[in-house]
């Protein structure tokens, strides 16, 4: 243990698709060597504390990693706010997943009244909460996903106004029916040749928020993006989104969801597996999009 820092040990640990880019090499918050602990972010209890602000058994979120126990100086855990229960949600709604959800929609596209949104992966973790934030603000939702469970799903529970399944229907003609107006704000979680096709359906002056490679993330190149001549025919604004750009605002953004949540106004379906040996798998569904929500192991 540091000096001055703390003991602990994991209760739930995070799963997300960025963790294949940190074995790849590729993403900032790190890189996975073999032979090394996968990273990834945790809820943990305290049990020694060398820093009065951390005391013994109270729960911290951390960078615990899949690990059982782990060590951290004082300024490398954070309180969990008590409020959050279940603490899971610390890792989904009112943690990392959701603060992408809302900076990529609220803070950086500015979804409003009337505009249409087209999210994909529209059941996962960040998706689902896309999905609801872009509802709350007036928005109208077309999702993406999987499976008729997923696609019911969405539209029965996440707000969402008619959902594309990616394995039966033709997304391009689909989006033709569904946006004869155009797509307003795509919320871009997977790349690949879906980046295309909504780009095709982009209305004039569209926005376009990059957030996620799922589709990209197995493969050793890379895609060529969407035609610069069509963004600039449709006067789109394009923006990345690294969450770990909105950290200081993470407080913003819990005041303004934990009412929301406690209303019952938006959820989040956490897809949990029990124990650090679950988690090989756990990950592999989630490469898969075989998940159903936030994928969580608890320990």
């Amino acid at each position: 243990m540091p000096p001055g820092g703390v003991l602990c040990r994991t209760r739930f640990l995070s799963l997300d698709p960025y963790m294949r880019s940190q074995i790849a090499g590729r993403h900032p918050s790190g890189t996975v060597a073999p032979g090394e602990a996968m990273l990834g972010e945790t809820v943990s209890e305290v049990l020694r504390s060398d820093a009065p602000e951390l005391p013994a058994g109270r729960l911290v979120r951390c960078m615990g990693g899949w690990r059982e126990y782990s060590a951290h100086a004082a300024g490398e855990a954070r309180l969990l706010d008590e409020e959050i229960t279940p603490p899971s949600h610390a890792l989904s709604i009112l943690g990392m997943t959701g603060l992408t959800a809302w900076a990529g929609m609220v803070w950086q596209a500015g979804v409003g009244e009337g505009d249409c949104v087209l999210i994909p992966a529209v059941t996962g973790a960040v998706g689902s909460a896309a999905a609801q934030f872009c509802a709350l603000h007036g928005a109208r939702v077309i999702g993406i996903a999987g499976s008729p469970e997923k696609c019911r799903f969405a539209t029965e529970s996440l707000g969402v106004e008619a959902c594309i399944n990616r394995r039966t229907e033709d997304i391009d003609a689909r989006l033709g029916e569904l946006c004869p107006t155009g797509i307003n704000v795509y919320f871009d979680l997977i790349g690949g040749s879906l980046l295309h096709t909504a780009c095709a359906h982009l209305a004039n002056h569209g926005r376009i928020v990059l957030c996620g490679l799922m589709a990209e993330y197995n493969r050793s190149g890379r895609e060529p993006g969407p035609s610069p001549g069509l963004l600039i025919a449709r006067r789109a604004q394009v923006s990345g989104l690294v969450v770990y750009d909105y950290e200081s605002r993470r407080s913003e953004y819990v005041r303004e969801c934990l009412p929301l949540l406690r209303e019952g106004r938006i959820h989040q379906r956490e897809d949990s597996s029990r124990g650090l040996e679950s988690a090989p798998e756990a990950f592999c569904r989630l490469m898969r999009g075989e998940n159903f929500g936030k994928v969580v192991v608890a320990l």
